[in-house]
């Protein structure tokens, strides 16, 4: 019996030479994302309806729904909807965001897909919209708590900037306070102001059930949580594992989430970084699917996360 590969090499990937012959053209793509979104029949993207008809030589709206009058596409009420990019050049980009680990950059997908930068930053944030925490069911536990501090390292900023920065550590930093399920390997993560007790333990509440045992460090934060048992690992004096307790599992995706912004994307404004942690967050709950199977969660979940760009650059 040969070794077992490290990492998750036991996946199943894709090549692109087998991604150019499962999309040779572009009624091949669209005959794959409609299979993804309508696997029981086609309906209207604009009421649901499933009495439509195909009205031959429409594009780029190609049914029509007697119920609402209205003409729709596979694009319709998804976060693709009103994108004039081929359907063969989405299901590419669909293909490059989910295999590369650490993010793609608008402009390795801008160079990739021949597009522009800002068509190719569009994309990108459509596909991240399809990352959603709504209607998750709670996680049962044990789980891992744990906050990260994202920011620019501040010998690295202009002298301007440095100037205007006042006290040490996290000062000029977004807090983004994570918790992990170790059973199912899921990531919940948030932007916040402010790491007190109040915002932590309503973010526990939101997203973890009452009954399940909490592992986190020493921050006061986290004493009186919403759950049934609590125990912490104190940093300070070196201890990072007693028994169960150690939230080396948190930190982990932390550490992917520093590789992406120092690697990948350099900068991530705060404005935009709850869509970048969504994502990761994501990334890291169904890091074990085989890459078709990644493809096709993703595609799904862009049902009913319509994203207009007035919307994404909106103050």
């Amino acid at each position: 019996m040969g070794k077992k590969a490290p990492g998750k090499a036991h996946r199943e990937g894709i090549s692109l030479m087998q991604l150019a012959e499962m999309f040779p053209d572009e009624e091949t793509a669209v005959r794959w994302f409609e299979s993804i979104h309508w696997p029981n029949g086609r309906h209207c993207g604009h009421c649901g309806s499933t009495e439509t008809r195909e009205v031959p030589n429409a594009k780029p709206m190609p049914y029509w729904c007697p119920h609402c009058r209205s003409y729709f596409s596979v694009r319709t009420g998804t976060s693709m909807e009103k994108s004039r990019l081929p359907m063969r050049k989405w299901a590419f980009a669909v293909y490059i965001y989910v295999t590369n680990l650490k993010g793609v950059s608008s402009m390795k997908l801008h160079r990739d897909l021949k597009v522009t930068q800002k068509t190719a930053w569009f994309m990108l944030a459509r596909l991240r919209a399809a990352w959603d925490e709504a209607g998750l069911p709670p996680m049962e536990g044990p789980v891992e708590a744990d906050e990260l501090y994202m920011g620019g390292i501040r010998k690295n900023m202009s002298k301007k900037k440095r100037k205007d920065l006042t006290g040490r550590g996290t000062v000029g930093k977004t807090p983004v306070v994570g918790i992990k399920d170790r059973a199912t390997n899921q990531v919940r993560a948030k932007v916040v102001e402010t790491v007190d007790a109040k915002t932590v333990h309503g973010i526990i509440r939101d997203a973890v059930a009452p009954e399940a045992t909490l592992y986190s460090d020493e921050s006061s934060v986290y004493v009186g949580a919403p759950v049934s048992e609590h125990e912490a690992v104190n940093h300070s004096v070196g201890e990072y594992v007693r028994g169960m307790a150690t939230v080396n599992g948190i930190e982990s995706f932390w550490a992917m989430l520093r590789r992406a912004h120092k690697g990948t994307f350099h900068k991530i404004s705060p404005k935009h970084l709850q869509r970048y942690v969504d994502e990761f967050a994501f990334r890291h709950g169904i890091r074990d699917q085989d890459t078709l199977d990644q493809m096709r969660h993703l595609v799904a979940c862009t049902a009913g996360k319509r994203l207009m760009y007035r919307e994404l650059v909106a103050d």
